[in-house]
């Protein structure tokens, strides 16, 4: 091969995995080595030989590209595919952000719920949007395949927010304006198919952003391979650039949109999540090309864990063998095609009856054709003992949601009863208030990736600094500490509306000479826990997890959230009814007049909640065990 060159230098060419490039000076080959030496003189053209040395491309195990080939580690996936993914869930969380925190306004002020009502109604629509979640991780394991599932789920969210934008462009599609917080007046509630029509688009998009928190974490996981050092620390990266993708996404929606939806019109504010969550589609389908594909299974691993749980019960009265080498699992020729094989672990011994063999063996020593709910493989077993040991955790994460949920609730309420001026002449939307943990994450985020993990990994010796769950535990202490200082600063908020006589103040009309910014207290504490614990949880889920529940495992997450959320709903519900005959508001929460309910009490009992909470999860996370490196027969 002969290369033809215009400078004088000594040149050393190593290229790899890159395409064939003309330039009217300079040729590039793919999958080489060149080492060449050029002499020229006086500016002529000089002529190099070339030596070139092939190299084998290195596939990716498990994962094919957009075409169903083997994909290759220097071509499909890595950090540059990760970007797109990023940017396509921050652009998700731009349309999805300003609704968890406005829809509250939008429900009681246009639509004319009761506060605790639309409260309820915004926890609801948050618990289905991620107790859905597990469906669709479900299918996206099984049957449809991750990125199918991104695909679909960002077009249901999108018609959904569509019909949101219509029912709030048309008048005879709301109920006529009325002021809910004047005592005077009897506002129309919305009903009948107007109100049908609203539940139809708020659970659409609740379905749509249930399947890309399904499917998209894992599938941004699935860029990297964990058995690669330096790509299993760069898949630590992308789990913290989800939660910096996040505050990005809603950084922006919590201040321009949730501003026009108060200022210009809820349907000019629906409109702009619409246009995020159609960017959001378009980004990430326009990465095909460049993705590792995890295929999809065909056959459910939730089954081969609940196949267990039937053989251990049929099998319990059996005894378990004291060497663990007696129990069932598959010879060496037949494990080289398996995509785990686990060692036997001593925990959870009752499970292990599901693979005592019972059966006689045929004339190869082997089991033959064992029936999958009598029997099952050591690894199979190994697997539903990994799933059964992080339900506990699992378990105590559900509180921290359950005070996120009145951060996104009562205190919007709480900042439209005070002082939200920023200048003479603007003010702050309440609802705008969570931007400021938002932007310290913006911040903290890459340097807590960027320089804290490396510090801590140089101490510890943890690829990722501390171990997940000690990251979860730092951030339920700050949930903690959240709730009981929006505790105190809605003592102070009660105080002052006393001591001006405005209990009965119209909020956002006769605002509290308190600056709404006294909730940015709360906010910032638990933004920090938001760093710690969510992304610990969703590194801890997908890492612990089976190969095969990938998807799934991130689930756990969504699902704890979920339960939170609906938790919210029935605590709200019992403690006003607790609190019926005791209070003259009828209950801690309920009425509008957020002056003359009894929000502070309910935040120290969610102080109390999360501080037990703590307790039983330190005990908890002692007592875990990590799971064992996957290793070879």
């Amino acid at each position: 091969m002969i290369m033809r060159v215009e400078w004088e230098t000594v040149l050393t060419i190593t290229c790899k995995d890159i395409k064939i490039k003309e330039t009217p000076r300079l040729q590039q080959v793919a999958n080489c080595d060149l080492r060449s030496q050029v002499n020229a003189s006086n500016g002529n053209n000089a002529f190099i030989s070339i030596e070139t040395e092939a190299e084998t491309p290195e596939h990716i195990e498990g994962k094919v590209d957009w075409k169903g080939r083997q994909a290759l580690k220097y071509k499909h996936g890595g950090r540059k595919t990760s970007l797109l993914i990023l940017a396509s869930f921050g652009f998700e969380q731009m349309a999805t952000f300003a609704l968890a925190v406005n829809f509250v306004t939008y429900f009681n002020g246009v639509l004319h719920m009761e506060l605790a009502d639309a409260a309820n109604q915004v926890t609801n629509f948050m618990g289905t949007s991620y107790i859905l979640s597990i469906l669709v991780a479900f299918l996206a394991d099984t049957y449809i395949g991750r990125y199918k599932s991104v695909i679909i789920s960002g077009s249901v969210e999108f018609l959904g927010l569509v019909l949101l934008t219509i029912q709030a462009h048309y008048p005879n599609l709301k109920p006529p304006p009325c002021n809910v917080f004047d005592p005077t007046s009897h506002c129309e509630e919305i009903e009948g198919g107007n109100a049908a029509l609203l539940f139809v688009a708020i659970y659409l998009i609740a379905a749509g952003t249930a399947g890309i928190k399904a499917a998209l974490p894992s599938h941004g996981a699935d860029q990297f391979d964990e058995k690669d050092p330096q790509e299993a620390r760069n898949m630590s990266s992308f789990f913290n650039g989800l939660l910096l993708a996040v505050c990005l996404g809603g950084a922006v929606s919590s201040t321009l949109i949730v501003w026009i939806q108060d200022n210009k019109g809820w349907d000019w504010g629906f409109s702009l999540c619409t246009i995020a969550i159609l960017l959001a589609v378009i980004i990430f389908g326009a990465g095909l090309p460049l993705y590792r594909i995890q295929v999809a299974q065909g056959t459910s691993a939730i089954i081969e864990i609940l196949q267990v749980y039937v053989a251990a019960i049929r099998n319990r009265k059996l005894q378990i063998p004291e060497d663990p080498k007696e129990l069932y699992e598959i010879k060496d020729k037949e494990a080289a095609i398996e995509t785990e094989f686990l060692t036997h672990r001593d925990i959870f011994r009752c499970l292990d009856k599901a693979a005592i063999q019972t059966q006689p063996t045929g004339h190869t020593g082997r089991l033959e054709a064992p029936n999958p709910w009598k029997l099952c493989r050591v690894t199979q077993v190994e697997n539903a003992k990994i799933l059964l040991s992080m339900v506990p955790i699992f378990c105590c994460t559900i509180i921290m949601t359950l005070c996120l949920a009145q951060l996104q609730t009562f205190s919007i309420q709480q900042g439209a009863t005070m002082d939200t001026s920023l200048t003479k002449s603007f003010d702050i939307p309440p609802a705008s208030i969570p931007i400021i943990p938002v932007i310290f994450l913006i911040i903290i985020v890459p340097v807590y990736d960027r320089i804290v993990v490396p510090f801590a990994r140089k101490i510890t010796g943890h690829p990722t600094g501390i171990t997940h769950l000690q990251r979860v535990g730092v951030g339920l202490v700050l949930s903690f500490l959240s709730m009981a200082m929006a505790a105190i600063i809605e003592v102070k908020r009660k105080g002052v509306a006393r001591d001006h006589n405005m209990l009965d103040a119209i909020p956002v009309v006769q605002p509290l000479p308190i600056s709404v910014f006294w909730l940015s207290i709360q906010y910032f504490i638990f933004g920090i826990a938001d760093l710690f614990t969510y992304v610990g949880l969703l590194e801890f889920f997908y890492s612990e997890a089976p190969n095969a529940l990938k998807s799934i495992s991130t689930c756990f997450l969504w699902t704890s959230m979920a339960l939170g959320y609906y938790l919210s709903t029935i605590l709200i519900n019992i403690v006003n009814r607790a609190t019926k005959d005791i209070t003259r508001s009828g209950g801690w929460l309920a009425g509008n007049n957020i002056n003359r309910n009894h929000l502070n009490l309910f935040y120290w009992l969610l102080s109390l909640l999360s501080l037990i909470n703590f307790l039983v999860y330190l005990f908890v996370a002692r007592r875990y065990k990590y799971r064992p490196q996957i290793s070879s027969p």
